[in-house]
């Protein structure tokens, strides 16, 4: 199947249909899952989660960006998705982002209810709490992605930048300062240029990545033997694109 088709209406992440074309999927891990006009729903099981590989959880996860931006996003109906998912969950990865308003990852991703456990920090920098909610979310509820999405213009990183000073988010913005100081660009390095901005939201996606792998021994040694994959991407406020980062 190409990857153009992904963005197909046909192309609904049925998880029933799902089970049936998993087997088939291809080298690169697009798996075929063409169901006509059948509705995606939320009630994805123990079982059929537990086939999918992190590889094509991430390229799920591509396909629904892609339906996000062309406008053709999975048609919900959400409290049956509410009542199908409230006496268990079987999420298929845990998405950590910033807090910004304007970059919901459930909807930029195109997910439903019970889909993908989400959270969320200023600037997304993870603490021991933010830790311990991702191993929670892989070694105990069994996701495979840890996914980490910043995104473009920043407020969180603008005020790093500017050495912001107010109450708490003093302690926040100071974890992000790390990102400011090793960011490696040529231009002016202030909180006005957003080309260093995005610079910046990129070497955080990246240190806090590392600082996961690091502080996290549970999460480290998932990866190693191969249960869960540790991803990085950027989501564009403008474009509605989220670039998976290598």
């Amino acid at each position: 199947m190409q990857h153009s088709q992904l963005s197909d209406g046909r192309d609904r992440f049925d998880r029933r249909a799902f089970c049936k074309v998993a087997g088939v999927a291809t080298a690169v891990g697009v798996v075929e899952a063409s169901v006509g006009s059948v509705l995606a729903y939320a009630d994805l099981t123990k079982e059929q989660r537990d086939k999918m590989t992190a590889d094509e959880i991430i390229q799920q996860m591509k396909a629904g960006n892609e339906r996000f931006r062309s406008g053709k996003p999975r048609h919900r109906d959400l409290m049956r998705e509410a009542k199908a998912t409230a006496k268990g969950q079987y999420p298929a990865a845990i998405v950590f982002s910033c807090v910004d308003s304007r970059a919901p990852a459930e909807l930029i991703l195109d997910f439903g209810i019970g889909d993908i456990f989400s959270g969320r920090v200023a600037g997304n920098v993870a603490d021991e709490d933010v830790l311990g909610s991702m191993e929670f979310a892989c070694k105990v509820a069994g996701s495979k992605v840890v996914l980490v999405m910043g995104h473009t213009a920043c407020g969180a990183i603008k005020g790093a930048i500017d050495a912001v000073q107010l109450g708490n988010l003093t302690a926040l913005l100071a974890k992000i300062r790390p990102a400011v100081e090793t960011t490696q660009y040529t231009g002016e390095r202030s909180a006005k240029n957003y080309a260093f901005v995005d610079a910046v939201a990129r070497t955080n996606v990246s240190l806090t990545i590392a600082n996961i792998r690091e502080k996290s021994p549970v999460l480290r040694d998932l990866e190693s033997i191969g249960s869960i994959k540790i991803a990085g991407s950027m989501y564009n406020l403008e474009t509605g694109v989220v670039e998976f980062l290598a």
